[in-house]
């Protein structure tokens, strides 16, 4: 075991700057993932997703969220987050609005969450861009008043943040 904890570790360059995708998927398999989702809205109220498209959730709009890596914080995962997801930084709360423990027992991998949500908002003039990005083209982004029907199941407890 000694010997195989050993290649593992000379495998993972930097885990500060994630995992190779193997051992994070082995990673998600064996511990929880602690994690921060996006909550951003906007004057009106309305709500930015973003469509997913993936084999482990399937397709449908979610709120825009990220794992943490190792001794990175709350406020670094999520200016992270809002670079690679939504393009600039956002303007976010300094504590989380709720934390919600997701547990997916049908599934093996990725089945474990604890999310921290943190409400954000955009900075003053920032646009979104969807760029050459289309409709149900996973990562495109749209403001949402109601809480869309196609919504992925494990974020169905955001409905009640929608007007």
């Amino acid at each position: 075991m000694d010997d195989l904890i050993g290649n593992l570790k000379q495998y993972i360059k930097d885990p500060r700057e994630g995992l190779p995708e193997e051992v994070f998927l082995f990673a998600t398999e064996i511990t929880p993932m602690v994690n921060v989702d996006l909550l951003i809205q906007d004057q009106e109220g309305r709500i930015l997703l973003s469509w997913r498209d993936d084999i482990f959730y399937g397709q449908g709009w979610h709120v825009p969220g990220g794992i943490l890596r190792l001794q990175e914080t709350f406020e670094e995962r999520i200016q992270k987050t809002a670079i690679s997801e939504i393009g600039c930084e956002v303007i976010s709360s300094s504590s989380p609005a709720e934390i919600v423990p997701i547990i997916v027992k049908s599934m093996k991998t990725r089945s474990h969450f604890i999310t921290f949500v943190y409400k954000c908002r955009l900075p003053d003039g920032v646009e979104i861009s969807n760029g050459t990005r289309k409709e149900n083209e996973a990562g495109y982004l749209a403001w949402h008043k109601g809480c869309p029907d196609n919504i992925l199941e494990v974020h169905n407890f955001y409905r009640k943040y929608f007007i």
